[in-house]
């Protein structure tokens, strides 16, 4: 009796957990399936999506992106653009770009300055055509702009008022004392008076300025190792082709070429300067020029221009014209007036070649700028 009782419970104790296993697990009631979206149904008519353009660089092509909905009902997509007097068309055409599937081209040589307009339209199917963006009568204008070299030639021309012709006269008289050498008996008068006219046009830009500029020298100097009083009495006919670059802005470079007819014959020469700040307002002028026989000078001329339109120069020059067996210097100070298409300058200084003998310098200016 004991023994089946043990048997038994053995039984019991290794059918437990197995019973226990084989128990299924309670269910769990599943969450209802969302229900599926209605489809939109598609537009009956085509539509055509683009982000309008502002600007445009000159000389390049424009293109314009679009999206067209639809496309199944578009006969055709067009730009109708303006340039000059000029209405063209372009069609959209299939692209490879994911953003913009349909692209219209502007030909470049069309983009021209100062602006563009174009307008956007669809042909159905059925032949009838709509504006989309804007229209033919109302186009959207688009600016085109030019290079840094244009936008900069535009910037300075604004300044100058839109004058690119200048024109100018001057005069000047200019007394060093006298000057006694060990060839000449009596003192001789040094001086000289100076007319000159000049025509400058403005390019502004890597060729700023070219022009040409003329006149004559006039005066009495004491000529080394001559006797003959009248070899005393020097002259020049010149004329001076010019051109003055634009390195940057405030780095201009001029160059000259002199042809000159003196007292003596013909004779070449030639000069240069630096222009370092604004060229067009306070800037300082390193430079020189050079005539053979006639003479070399030298100088530094400092502008300084207000803002009502003065203009203050002063100027020192270190000379040896005209014909000067030694060389002078001079103080000047130019006092100058924009008057709009005219400017007025006046000229004072003094100049000497030796310490114990020197005398006045007076001139003047007149500019008209169209």
């Amino acid at each position: 009796m004991v023994r089946a009782t043990a048997v038994f419970l053995a039984v019991v104790v290794l059918l437990g957990p197995l019973t226990a296993r084989a128990q299924p697990a309670p269910s769990v009631p599943l969450a209802p399936a969302p229900p599926a979206k209605a489809s939109r149904p598609l537009p009956n008519e085509p539509s055509l999506y683009h982000v309008p353009l502002t600007t445009a660089p000159q000389h390049t092509r424009v293109a314009i992106g679009a999206v067209i909905v639809r496309p199944d009902l578009v006969k055709r997509a067009i730009v109708a653009y303006r340039h000059g007097d000029t209405v063209d068309e372009v069609d959209f055409q299939r692209s490879s770009l994911p953003d913009q599937p349909y692209i219209a081209v502007i030909p470049a040589e069309h983009v021209e300055r100062p602006n563009i307009a174009y307008a956007v339209e669809i042909e159905n199917t059925g032949g009838r055509r709509t504006a989309v963006f804007a229209s033919r009568e109302d186009m959207h204008p688009v600016e085109v702009v030019g290079d840094f070299i244009d936008a900069k030639e535009e910037a300075l021309l604004a300044r100058l008022g839109g004058r690119r012709f200048f024109v100018e006269s001057s005069g000047e008289y200019a007394y060093f004392g006298k000057e006694t050498t060990p060839a000449t008996a009596q003192p001789v008068h040094d001086e000289f008076w100076r007319l000159e006219a000049g025509f400058t046009y403005r390019l502004l830009r890597t060729v700023s300025e070219f022009g040409i500029r003329g006149g004559a020298y006039r005066g009495t100097s004491a000529v080394a190792g001559e006797t003959d009083p009248s070899k005393y009495r020097v002259g020049l006919n010149y004329g001076a082709p010019w051109v003055r670059l634009r390195a940057n802005d405030w780095l201009h470079l001029e160059g000259e070429i002199l042809t000159s007819i003196t007292e003596v014959g013909f004779s070449l020469g030639g000069g240069g300067a630096m222009l370092l700040g604004d060229a067009y307002a306070s800037h300082l002028t390193l430079g020189f020029e050079s005539i053979n026989i006639f003479g070399t000078r030298g100088y530094s001329r400092f502008d300084v221009v207000t803002n009502y339109g003065f203009r203050v120069a002063p100027t020192v020059e270190v000379t040896s014209m005209p014909h000067a067996s030694s060389a002078g210097v001079r103080l000047l100070m130019d006092l100058g007036v924009d008057l709009g298409h005219f400017t007025v300058t006046l000229r004072g200084g003094y100049q000497a070649r030796v310490f114990d003998s020197g005398g006045p310098a007076a001139g003047g200016a007149v500019a008209y700028a169209f």
